[in-house]
Formats: structure tokens, sequence, C-alpha cells
């Protein structure tokens, strides 16, 4: 398995502008990690030959291109915005020499259940997935937040789609926010995972800050190995089912992002098999 870490992990030093896409990547450097996974909001056009260049110089990798695509969306010709989006992202992926896009379904809105968005979502990655496969990228569509948070949801849509490009990114923590225990889901999902989310969450009391799971549990993120997901439980089990991707930190503790995001990478190396 190969180490990734997400510039997601220090989002609160880019939104401050301490950071930016190529201070991230010297950040990665200087710890030994050789692949990145970068997001789209954090990335300009501009940037992008920048980029390249400093990843070029120090052997690095893009091991995802993350977008925030939303096909919950009730007008039609919105979700057409949506596929043009994720058809723009592939040729962005293509020149970052990736070959994964992070996807998501859509973001939970007033008066749409999940089974009405259902056919939305499956006809636009439908729409998408012949441009992904012929460009050479999987597109992998994360469990994230509460709208298709269960790995039996994530299931049915990468059936319903029905491409070997598009599979599972299985976000290891964001499960527990579906009530689902998280080695549980990744053995669900086993046969559809193409990229690994590799983060920690820990249970607050329920008057504190955090991430609010369905059954009401709180949940706030922490350093990886600090936390209730089973992480080397789950690198065991992927080993086990010869999983050979990327286990992408994605750090979204209350801490210091740097230092402790620089923990989670010990943490990790220090379980991979």
């Amino acid at each position: 398995m190969k180490l990734s870490v997400s510039i997601w992990s220090v989002h609160e030093k880019v939104y401050s502008k301490q950071m930016n896409s190529v201070d991230f990547i010297s950040f990665c450097h200087d710890n030994n990690v050789k692949y990145v996974e970068l997001l789209d909001n954090f990335l300009s056009v501009k940037e992008i030959k920048e980029v390249k260049a400093n990843l070029k110089e120090r052997k690095m990798e893009v091991s995802s291109y993350s977008i925030n695509n939303d096909f919950v969306q009730s007008q039609k010709a919105d979700r057409e915005k949506q596929v043009n989006y994720i058809k723009e992202s592939i040729d962005i992926a293509c020149d970052l020499g990736a070959k994964y896009i992070r996807v998501f379904s859509g973001e939970e809105k007033e008066g749409i259940a999940f089974e009405d968005a259902k056919q939305w979502i499956i006809d636009g990655f439908k729409a998408v997935a012949p441009y992904a496969e012929e460009n050479g990228i999987t597109l992998v569509i994360e469990n994230h937040g509460l709208f298709v948070g269960k790995s039996s949801q994530v299931k049915a849509l990468i059936d319903a789609v029905n491409s070997p490009n598009f599979k599972s990114n299985a976000d290891v923590a964001n499960f527990l926010l579906a009530d689902e225990k998280s080695l549980d889901a990744v053995k669900n999902l086993k046969d559809h995972i193409g990229f690994v989310h590799f983060k920690d969450f820990k249970q607050v009391p329920s008057g504190k800050n955090g991430y609010r799971s369905l059954s009401g549990k709180m949940y706030e993120g922490t350093i990886l190995g600090k936390g209730e997901v089973p992480l080397k439980e789950i690198v065991e089990f992927l080993h086990a089912n010869r999983y050979d991707g990327f286990l992408s930190i994605e750090y979204e503790g209350t801490g210091d992002p740097i230092a402790e995001t620089e923990e989670s990478i010990k943490y990790a190396r220090s379980i991979i098999l």
C-alpha cells in the first residue's frame, strides 16, 4: 500500500493563507511522503504549472485530485453542469498525472430524500464514466456526510453505474457518522474499493462541537490511532484482500494540523503492510 496525505489535513492553514498547494507539497516532501492528494478548491489553474514543476523536482506524484461535485440538484440543467464539471476535472487530473478523482454524490437538501436523488446520482455518473474510462481516470466516490454515508448505499451506486472506473473512496472514519462500524463497512465494500481516506474519529460528549451521527452521537477528528477506528485491523484486512492502492491521510482533528498530521504520518507508517 502507498501512503498519501490529503491537503485537507492542513485546510486551516490553507484557508488562512499560511499555506498553498506548493507549500503542502514541500511539507509532505519534508516528511518523506511521495504522494499527495490535492483539492480543486485549493488549486487555481494558474498554480498548476508551478505545482507540476515542484512535483517533478521532488519526484513526487498526485495520488488523487479531489473535487466537490453535487448531483443532488432538482433541476436537470444543474445536474448537467455537474457532468461538465467532472469532465473538466478529468482533464485537470490528467494534466497533473493523477489516476484518481475523489467525487461526491451530493449534499443533503431539505425535501430531497436519498431515494429521490439516487437516480440523479446514478445517471450523472453514467454520463461521465465513459469519459473517465477513455482517459484512464478512476472516479472514487466517498461516503461523505449523512446522505450517502452507509457502505450499502455506496455499493448500490457503484453496482448501478457499472463501470470499472467508478469505485469507492472508503473514508474509514465517516462510516461512524452513518452509525456503521468502520471495519464492517470496509468488508462490505471490499470488491469495490479504489482509494482509502485514512482518518480517525473519537466520540465526544453530546454538548461538544463536532460531527453528529445519524443517531445523534458526536465525534471529532483526532490523530491516527487515538480514536475509535480500528485502523490496524483495516490495514490487515485490506492487505489480505490484496488491496495495494493508496491510504491517504485526512486529518480532521482540533489540534495543530502540522504537528498532528506529522504524528498521523508516523502512525500510518507503523502499521502499513
